[in-house]
């Protein structure tokens, strides 16, 4: 996996996050201030300038660079917990980039986001897509699979998790002043987080 991989991988997630936007606004106009697919698209959107602007040299760099624009430009909680997890993992990586160290470096993002959203998961956040998403791939490392069929496994459970945050009750952040009225809703967080991880599968 080499920087063009990493490139690749944010500019498909920033698509995807596109083609979404306005869904993922309505999941959280159900629970949340009604502008997570606004946000998240205006993101990505600086970041593919911030690359084209500044094309990085490195699997890091693309990340570092990813994780330092959403932080800037992205408004609320989605942009500096998005932006943690793309720097942390580019502080994580080793070069050259194989499965096992992204799967280690995706962990190390996904315990990032836990430690500064103070969550876990089953608090209907985006680390219920995340977290079962790092399992998997670490699971993946230990079958011996490609990283085709790794990311294709982990793109699964990142949407499963994402799905699963349906009946839950919210336990964190702006949904969980909602109590029992957060139940029934996907979390916008969750299923932005699914789309991330199916642009992995994408580009594999």
């Amino acid at each position: 996996m080499d920087t063009r991989f990493f490139v690749a991988w944010i500019e498909e997630a920033a698509r995807l996050v596109r083609l979404q936007r306005e869904h993922l606004t309505e999941l959280d106009a159900a629970i949340g201030d009604a502008d997570h697919g606004t946000n998240l698209d205006r993101g990505f959107t600086e970041v593919r300038q911030a690359f084209a602007d500044q094309p990085p040299d490195t699997p890091a760099q693309a990340l570092l660079s990813a994780g330092a624009t959403l932080i800037r430009r992205v408004g609320g909680a989605s942009g500096p917990l998005y932006g943690s997890v793309f720097r942390q993992m580019g502080r994580s990586l080793d070069d050259p980039v194989t499965l096992a160290g992204f799967a280690v470096a995706f962990e190390t993002g996904v315990v990032a986001v836990e430690r500064l959203g103070k969550t876990a998961p089953g608090d209907k956040t985006m680390v219920d897509a995340l977290a079962p998403a790092s399992r998997e791939l670490a699971r993946a490392v230990r079958d011996g699979v490609g990283a085709r069929e790794a990311f294709e496994r982990a793109a699964r459970a990142a949407e499963q998790g994402a799905r699963a945050t349906i009946p839950l009750r919210a336990r964190k952040g702006r949904a969980s002043y909602l109590g029992e009225r957060s139940i029934g809703h996907e979390d916008p967080g969750a299923a932005s987080s699914a789309l991330i991880v199916a642009a992995l599968a994408a580009v594999a």
